[in-house]
């Protein structure tokens, strides 16, 4: 390696890396704060009544969950063709920059009362979320490029900044805007935005060449050798794949959007196409998958048979994706309303006690080390970023403040409730706690195969419902279970996302050729994008499966699929071991 590259590399390091990764870290931990900050109040506050003091839009649960699918489906389908756009034209850099001015825009919007700015909001969170996503770990790649071995640690950093801002951002949002107002909680999102991406721009310097506008002149092969291996040759689109992407695509974000069409206004965009009993728009849905797998097995067709049994292997990991996630996201959802609706959330007497220490540890402790890295940045890179370091510090004074007043306030009352939006911090923290410890197990001398870590990650976080099932089994209506029960729903709940969501993107960098990686992501993003809209239709339905059969029928449900989904991958193990052809 070179010398003079590895001295360039820790000039300013920050804990072993340099200065330029933490900007990198506060920057998603501000996105992350804004984002997640969003996201926990969604539900809440579309389906809260419209008349009380802290009103609503009073839509039904279908209708909320339907919009918030559709919402959430395209976030992963955006960030594609924010991709490309970087890659081509502006750079990664600058696609960071116009992704995050967008969100930001986003929730100015929301911080406005009135419907058609809550959708323009979505709308600019969606696209800016398209820019922003994929090309903050470019840049982090980019950084890493000449140096491997960092890179692990590298992006370990980098998903805390990620846990960090989602913990804060819905623990501090979530709580001004059920205690305040919905519209202060957005506005807060928004506040940390914009500080988060002003504070990235200025620290321009830290960065050199990385992430700017792609060159024209494209390096010349100067000495003949092949640009490719035998597995790595391009496999250009034809006219006719294009064409069928194009309109898979239509019908794809057709149906994305005929589905809180037809639940929120009463338009079907697809009636005409109606076969019996199958709606229109689940037509349109079918086609499109359809297409997309003939697509998909045209160009694996093209392939050698070992890359093609490899990329068969990410597909069959991709479709078991789907089922998690389907599982998983119900905390963006239907858990949001049994939180509200069937938790004890009183506290008084020693409970409160106990909760205020609690509370106070889980928000002060990370505050204290994530100030610690920003003073360690500071003094690393304050003659060359001042104002850089000036924007973070005014954020941090910003987030002490209201965690401040957030704590003070909780222990000058004598009784209080817990926020919905509190228990969905607990993925976060759960994440930051036990991640290097599920790391560890997969490094030691019990390392199993994908499909039984997948097998495991679905099991697991079906435990997490069953606990939920047993709370509410044989309870009677309009009685509420005691928080625990979903303290420990979420705790398997993030030991299965953690046995399975890092392992899924590892195996798709390891199985897929450098020239193909790229497509195979975005067949991935958009296995976690159907997860994700099935997640939101299906947790819509838990009134109408409450008051047909029983809350605890719901949540067995939820127990039942994910753990046949396990065993059932577990058992595909010996053809998944063939066709991934010795990669472990």
């Amino acid at each position: 390696m070179n010398v003079a590259k590895k001295q360039n590399f820790f000039d300013s390091n920050v804990l072993g890396h340099p200065s330029g990764l933490f900007v990198l870290f506060f920057t998603e931990m501000w996105e992350r704060f804004s984002f997640y900050g969003m996201r926990v109040l969604l539900i809440q506050f579309l389906t809260a009544a419209v008349i009380g003091s802290n009103p609503g839009h009073g839509w039904s649960i279908e209708s909320a969950t339907a919009l918030y699918g559709t919402y959430a489906m395209l976030l992963y389908i955006t960030p594609i063709f924010g991709g490309i756009i970087a890659d081509k034209y502006i750079g990664y850099r600058w696609a960071v920059v116009v992704g995050s001015i967008i969100m930001t825009l986003g929730h100015a919007f929301m911080a406005f009362e009135g419907i058609n700015f809550l959708y323009l909001g979505l709308a600019c969170l969606v696209i800016g979320t398209g820019f922003f996503k994929p090309n903050m770990t470019s840049i982090l790649s980019e950084m890493y490029k000449n140096f491997p071995e960092k890179k692990d640690g590298a992006y370990t950093i980098f998903y805390m900044g990620v846990n960090a801002g989602a913990f804060f951002g819905m623990m501090l949002c979530g709580y001004l805007a059920e205690k305040v107002g919905w519209h202060w909680g957005f506005g807060l999102a928004g506040i940390f935005m914009l500080l988060g991406t002003l504070q990235f721009w200025l620290a321009k310097p830290l960065f050199g060449h990385i992430g700017e506008v792609p060159s024209k002149n494209k390096e010349e092969n100067k000495d003949n050798t092949p640009l490719y291996g035998e597995d790595e040759k391009p496999n250009p689109f034809t006219t006719i794949e294009i064409i069928l992407i194009a309109i898979m695509t239509v019908c794809g974000l057709g149906y994305a959007f005929s589905d809180p069409l037809r639940e929120i206004a009463g338009i079907d965009l697809f009636h005409a196409m109606s076969i019996g009993k199958i709606a229109g728009q689940n037509v349109v849905a079918l086609l499109a998958l359809v297409l997309f797998f003939f697509v998909v097995i045209k160009r694996l067709a093209k392939y050698t048979k070992i890359v093609r049994d490899r990329m068969i292997a990410v597909i069959i990991f991709a479709i078991f994706v789907v089922f998690f996630w389907m599982s998983f996201e119900q905390g963006a959802s239907s858990l949001v309303i049994f939180a509200r609706d069937n938790i004890d959330r009183s506290l008084e007497g020693n409970t409160k006690t106990i909760f205020d220490i609690v509370n106070i540890c889980l928000t002060i402790i990370p505050l204290i080390i994530i100030t610690y890295v920003l003073v360690q940045l500071k003094i690393k890179t304050w003659t060359v970023i001042p104002f850089s370091n000036i924007v973070l510090a005014i954020c941090f004074l910003g987030i002490w403040g209201v965690a401040i007043w957030m704590l003070n306030r909780e222990l000058q009352s004598e009784t209080s409730e817990i926020t919905v939006s509190f228990f969905s911090t607990l993925n976060s923290f759960f994440i930051i706690t036990l991640a290097s410890f599920v790391s560890k197990i997969w490094d030691s001398k019990y390392n199993p195969p994908a499909t039984v870590k997948y097998g495991m990650g679905l099991i697991i976080m079906a435990l997490g419902f069953g606990t939920l099932y047993i709370g509410t089994n044989g309870v009677a209506e309009g009685v509420k279970i005691s928080f625990m029960f979903l303290v420990v729903a979420y705790l398997f709940h993030t030991l299965g996302e953690l046995c399975l969501s890092p392992v899924g993107l590892s195996y798709v960098s390891k199985l897929v050729p450098p020239r193909m990686i790229a497509f195979m992501f975005g067949m991935w993003y958009l296995a976690v994008a159907i997860g994700n809209k099935l997640a939101a239709l299906l947790g819509g339905q838990i009134e109408n499966i409450t008051k047909e059969y029983s809350l605890s029928t719901f949540f067995l449900i939820f127990t039942v699929v994910p753990i046949v989904a396990g065993l059932l991958v577990m058992a595909l193990n010996p053809l998944i071991k063939k066709l991934m052809h010795g990669i472990k």
